[in-house]
């Protein structure tokens, strides 16, 4: 690969002609494949894949896989691929990317596979995307539903973990990392620049209307509308240097908690080093010198470049800076850094932006790049801003990939904005809004405004999207019909079968697994006797909501009554009395087709109306088993609504004819065929009845088959 290729355009996809562009793509996508690899090649020896970089990320192992596992994943949940290519490494590398409360980074549970395995799975994915691009029918524009947007979401996926994993390789020890031609370091170092003016930047509104079909490819949080009357500010001219930044660290501002807000000053405290993460202090001839870590060397301190800093630091910087000052010096909005952005028209400059790998695999000097009066507006470092991520007016979640934002509609991860020397794709496209958890670095730093202006930092946190919201009230809502709440039912079932078995009653500290969790009741009520509960879900939409549960004890979420007219509804553990077994549980999103193989050693497993669901039942079925510990029990639920948008009609259980004998092929039949090896039916099947609420006078009843089953 050539250094020229690591620069690339993003692809148009409202316009053109479709073999021209079947052909863009396939180009883009190999490229990409391509960078992504390149990029590996920073790495010494093979051992380097297994160092873990960050106590809160996994060995890059897991990276090398996770973007070809994400592709399979996509195209095989689009109907796109026929089967999977590699369950055990799509198992391993699938989930555990951010630091949410789901993710497993206990090491001691993977086995990780070969990094020739890896890059041989890599290969076989490339050759199956290249086949899907070459032959899939599709027409223009390519939008929210076309069979080539997951092909594109698998391709701006593995180039923000082009970003990402750059990070982690910079953190790397130096004896794992080697440099490359195609990723140089900026050799223009020097001092920083003596003043950072602050420039006046007129008042404004903004407007954002994107909507699906669009120019470029977009993730979700991207689209919708929104608008805001911006007042003007001034604003600093470069971004803070290393040089301006020391200032901050020699006049002790690691060591004042006054700089630093609440959530900062537990991270200050918490952190072993005083000073940016990429700074290296060290003793020369008895005195103190700075270096500063690249990604794959250490090189004297760069004071003219831009500090790379987490949230928290930038902020309380800004707050020095003001005590310093005596002026109202705080981080920008996302709204104030979008004004700034169109009054210099930066986007205009990004051919002269250190940016898209097209100058250096760093930073580069803060007074080098201007835009009409301003410097680095796009490029160089990502640039914080004083906004969480929230959804636009208009917010849908994409049914492909329902966990790429709203995990993060929780005031706690913050927008950025601008992109870095390593932004490429979606990540420069103009449209792109991308968020981290506050103590989290990147390739980030910031530039201060001085306003009096106010930011608004809390976003509601109403559930509105109408899946939750019905999981919400089926869950936790009121009783209708005199049809009692569905999770408690099955909840008090399971705990009465294990109660009654010998086997289980002799055993202490019992744990049990639910698989289809949703919204967490069942759960709840299962830890009003296991010892230990674990609930899986597809949906990171659902979890996001149990684990909040379980942390706050209450969820708010918005109901349609008719039309457009909406009921607020709070719903808490503790009216339920269902908080004092809290404790016991925990969630993590899972795909139940392909779990895991650290989820076994169970007393019992629990999934009811999940069979239904799945894209691969009968795996699912038969990968029980071993879930289980000698004895378990597993209680199985099913309405039996077999549905070609959820599961092929090849995968479903029953409710076809047989082919050869043409008589009917019940789901109760095709179950006790797959368990009867390994499991004994121990009760007649029964039944559970369930009103699921869609709006105030329009209600779903179904009964849910219940069969219970012991590991022989």
């Amino acid at each position: 690969m050539q250094k020229a290729d690591l620069i690339t355009q993003n692809i148009v996809l409202n316009h053109g002609d479709i073999e021209t562009k079947r052909a863009e793509i396939k180009r883009y996508f190999n490229l990409t494949f391509d960078a992504y690899e390149s990029l590996f090649s920073c790495l010494r020896e093979d051992q380097a894949y297994y160092e873990r970089p960050c106590s809160l990320r996994h060995p890059l192992i897991f990276y090398f896989g996770h973007t070809a596992t994400f592709f399979t994943n996509k195209l095989v949940l689009a109907k796109l691929l026929p089967q999977r290519i590699n369950p055990k490494i799509e198992s391993l590398c699938a989930i555990g990317v951010d630091e949410m409360s789901w993710d497993d980074l206990n090491e001691a549970h993977y086995n990780w596979p070969s990094v020739n395995e890896v890059r041989e799975y890599r290969q076989q994915l490339r050759e199956a995307v290249n086949h899907l691009i070459d032959t899939v029918s599709f027409s223009l524009p390519i939008d929210w539903k076309s069979p080539l947007w997951p092909v594109m979401m698998g391709i701006e996926h593995e180039r923000i973990h082009l970003e990402t994993s750059s990070v982690l390789i910079r953190q790397l020890d130096l004896k794992y990392v080697q440099a490359s031609e195609l990723f140089p370091v900026c050799p223009q170092r020097g001092s920083a620049p003596l003043t950072n003016r602050l420039l006046p930047v007129e008042p404004g509104r903004v407007v954002i209307d994107h909507q699906d079909p669009a120019q470029y490819y977009g993730w979700d949080n991207e689209y919708g509308f929104h608008q805001a009357e911006v007042a003007g500010f001034n604003a600093a001219e470069f971004l803070v240097s290393n040089g301006e930044y020391l200032a901050f660290v020699e006049a002790g501002g690691y060591q004042t908690a006054e700089f630093w807000d609440e959530e900062g000053d537990r991270w200050r405290q918490f952190s072993p080093v005083k000073h940016p993460s990429f700074w290296v202090e060290k003793t020369e001839n008895n005195q103190q010198a700075w270096y500063l870590r690249c990604m794959t060397e250490e090189i004297p301190m760069p004071w003219n470049w831009p500090v790379e800093v987490n949230y928290l630091e930038a902020a309380a910087f800004c707050r020095w800076k003001a005590k310093l000052t005596g002026k109202p010096i705080r981080l920008p909005s996302e709204d104030e850094y979008l004004r700034l952005r169109e009054q210099t028209q930066a986007l205009d400059f990004y051919d002269r932006a250190n940016i898209n790998l097209q100058q250096y695999a760093s930073s580069v000097p803060v007074d080098q790049c201007e835009m009409n009066g301003f410097y680095d507006v796009v490029g160089n470092v990502w640039q914080w801003t004083m906004t969480p991520i929230h959804p636009f007016e208009g917010f849908k979640v994409h049914p492909l990939y329902d966990d790429f934002t709203t995990p993060t509609f929780d005031n706690k991860h913050n927008i950025f904005k601008g992109g870095s020397w390593i932004s490429t794709g979606n990540e420069i496209n103009g449209h792109s809004r991308y968020a981290f958890r506050r103590h989290f670095f990147q390739h980030a730093g910031f530039r201060y405004i001085e306003s009096t202006a106010e930011v608004k930092t809390e976003y509601a946190s109403y559930e509105t999207d109408l899946d939750v919201a019905q999981a919400c009230e089926f869950y936790y809502g009121e009783n209708h019909f005199g049809v009692g709440n569905f999770a408690k039912s099955y909840a008090q079932l399971a705990i009465d079968f294990a109660k009654q078995d010998r086997d289980l009653s002799a055993r202490t500290a019992l744990s049990v697994l639910e698989v289809g969790c949703s919204v967490g009741r069942g759960c709840f009520e299962l830890a009003t006797y296991f010892d230990q509960v674990l609930g899986l879900d597809f949906s990171a939409r659902f979890i996001n909501v149990a684990n909040r549960l379980q942390q706050t004890g209450s969820v708010l979420y918005t109901l349609p009554i008719e039309g457009e007219i909406m009921d607020f509804k709070e719903q808490t553990l503790e009216e339920h009395n269902l908080d004092h077994g809290v404790a016991r549980c925990r969630f993590m999103q899972q795909d139940p087709s392909n779990l895991k193989p650290i989820f076994s050693g169970y007393d019992m497993l629990v999934a009811m109306n999940v069979i239904e669901r799945l894209y691969e039942t009968q795996k699912f079925i038969q990968d029980i088993a071993h879930r289980l510990n000698p004895g378990g029990l597993l209680m199985l639920g099913s309405t039996y609504d077999w549905n070609s948008s959820f599961t092929t009609q090849a995968n479903w259980l029953g409710g076809y004819k047989d082919s050869q004998s043409g008589e009917n092929v019940t789901t109760l039949e095709t179950l006790q065929a797959l368990l009867a090896k390994e499991f004994e039916q121990l009760a007649p099947p029964q039944d559970i009845p369930l009103v699921q609420p869609l709006n105030a006078r329009c209600f779903s009843h179904q009964l849910s088959q219940v069969t219970l089953w012991k590991k022989k």
